[in-house]
């Protein structure tokens, strides 16, 4: 019998044909004696001065010579006003998803020609453009520039040096724009430096990071989780997952957001690289998403499993994602935001707020959201239906339908995972950083709000009924929650006895969560074993096939899996 095991925090997965190093000395020891070009590229969001000086100060040391050339100097000022800088029309919620390149941010292509002695160091976002000799990625995840705009720093936005940052042009433009630069660079890089650690950068060579993917493209891999605070956030995690929450609670926790998520590589917590998970999709697309996942969806992940807690905190906002149409005409999406609510864990009385009541009047609502915007309080109950929170229960939410989850609740949200466009009616007068409402973007909200749901039909229609798919000794899989509209659904497998249960792929990822009992231990048809303990998330890529799930102590275990069923 396989023993119960707590929820990793930091689930690491060794290299591939190299070895994390430490700090820039390590890292220069392979660059050349002979002139070289050397690119630092990477997110705008990066303390450019703090690693060019520690990179220049090493290669210094061996007694290179070294120049440095600041390529956001070769910018256009014109293309990044036009393309970085939201215009005063801008709407003031979101901006479409930025389509240009980085290259479009140049007036002239930034090539460089090779210096006559030592080191031409050129360095931030498009160096890689300069047609460098070596090219370096030095990486941040993006949990930490969110951070550094929250917290008011500037120059934290791509082409606005000077300015405080702003969450806008960070999520629509800045991460898009740079995610595909990245990606397009992945499959040259020399060396990946992750400057996350206060004690100095780590590196991997960069054909050890894609051996390092091609490996964990073939086998179940656990990305990074951690948790980020919100006014609404709870104390759940907190307490029964062991996070220190920086700023009070642990709101939202990060478990599989593809755009996000990073996948921790090397040998301990001191030599170490995180990863984007986004590159397993770049460069293995067939073997991790699978064939015809790929062919609908490219390289996008296109679902995500991130935890609401709101136990010990309060409601979230009443809010909608957008139709299809809308997100694909006014935010650039290729498809939409529907989502589930699975309850992990509720406290008594707990609830969640889903799809409009038969007696909604849409005039009404609106006329009382509007004064909610001024500071008059909301009875959401007169217009949305309210639901038992009941733990296992999964609440259906495609795009269009108002929901909340209610204080109380450990939601694990199975949700696609376009998520940067929730349309808020009513966030419970909370109060933002002037003491004033927070503002609300219910003009999206009305716009996108469907209204044929209503009622019985909610009922019937968003909180199914688990209907038996498999089964076989001491288990079986379930099916919890799927609709015609939503291009993913989601299953549950309940094992009560110590027999294996058993699935496949077949051509498609899988994602699984442990949601009540102990865990499992996944073990593939090559031999390979991964533990999954209570509360972690685990995707199984597309070109497992055949895989087992070993139950772990001897409690009934409940295991959440989704797959996309709609291509």
């Amino acid at each position: 019998m396989h023993q119960p095991r707590p929820y990793e925090r930091n689930p690491r997965y060794p290299a591939t044909g190299g070895t994390v190093v430490t700090g820039w000395t390590a890292a220069v020891a392979d660059v050349p004696t002979a002139p070289t070009v050397l690119a630092l590229d990477g997110p705008a969001a990066l303390n450019w001065a703090g690693a060019v000086d520690g990179l220049a100060e090493a290669l210094g040391a061996r007694g290179t010579a070294v120049t440095v050339l600041d390529i956001r100097e070769l910018w256009s000022a014109a293309a990044v006003e036009r393309l970085c800088v939201p215009g005063p029309d801008a709407d003031p919620f979101f901006l479409p998803l930025a389509e240009f390149s980085m290259s479009d941010l140049f007036g002239t292509p930034p090539t460089q020609q090779r210096p006559r002695d030592g080191v031409l160091l050129v360095f931030g976002p498009g160096a890689a453009l300069s047609r460098p000799d070596l090219l370096w990625w030095a990486d941040l995840p993006k949990r930490y520039a969110e951070e550094a705009v929250t917290g008011g720093a500037t120059g934290t936005n791509l082409g606005r040096p000077g300015v405080p940052g702003e969450l806008r042009s960070l999520f629509y433009t800045d991460w898009p724009v740079g995610d595909r630069h990245r990606d397009g660079l992945a499959h040259r890089v020399d060396r990946w430096v992750d400057l996350q650690s206060e004690q100095g950068p780590a590196s991997l060579d960069g054909a050890a990071v894609r051996a390092t993917l091609a490996g964990l493209a073939t086998g179940p891999v656990r990305t990074r989780p951690f948790f980020n605070s919100t006014p609404w956030g709870g104390q759940w995690a907190a307490r029964e997952l062991g996070f220190e929450p920086r700023n009070g609670n642990t709101a939202l926790g990060y478990e599989l957001i593809a755009p996000e998520a990073g996948v921790l590589v090397g040998q301990d917590e001191a030599a170490q690289v995180e990863l984007p998970f986004q590159l397993l999709c770049e460069l293995h697309p067939d073997e991790f998403l699978g064939p015809e996942v790929h062919r609908r969806y490219g390289t996008s992940f296109p679902i995500r499993f991130d935890y609401l807690d709101t136990v010990g905190g309060g409601n979230l906002s009443l809010h909608l994602h957008p139709q299809e149409q809308y997100m694909r005409e006014t935010f650039g999406w290729p498809y939409t935001q529907h989502e589930t609510y699975y309850v992990t864990a509720s406290e008594p009385g707990a609830q969640v707020y889903l799809g409009l009541r038969d007696s909604t009047d849409v005039d009404v609502m609106r006329k009382e959201v509007e004064a909610a915007a001024d500071g008059v309080p909301l009875r959401v109950e007169d217009h949305v239906m309210t639901h038992p929170a009941e733990a296992g229960q999964l609440f259906m939410i495609p795009a269009g339908t108002p929901h909340a989850s209610g204080a109380g609740n450990l939601v694990l949200e199975v949700s696609a995972t376009p998520y940067l466009y929730s349309l808020r009616f009513y966030d419970w007068l909370r109060k933002g950083t002037s003491g004033a409402p927070r503002p609300l973007s219910y003009e999206h909200g009305f716009a996108n709000l469907g209204t044929a749901r209503r009622g019985d039909d909610v009922v019937d229609d968003l909180v199914q009924r688990p209907r038996t798919l498999r089964e076989g000794p001491g288990w079986r899989e379930e099916a919890i929650g799927a609709l015609p509209e939503m291009f993913y659904a989601v299953h549950r497998f309940v094992i009560e006895g110590p027999e294996a249960a058993a699935d496949d792929t077949a051509g498609r990822f899988h994602i699984l969560n442990v949601s009540s009992g102990d865990g499992v231990v996944v073990e593939t048809p090559g031999g390979l074993r991964h533990d999954l303990a209570f509360a972690e998330t685990l995707t199984v890529p597309a070109s497992v096939g055949p895989y087992r799930l070993h139950p772990v102590g001897t409690r009934p275990v409940h295991v959440v899996k989704s797959l996309v069923t709609q291509v």
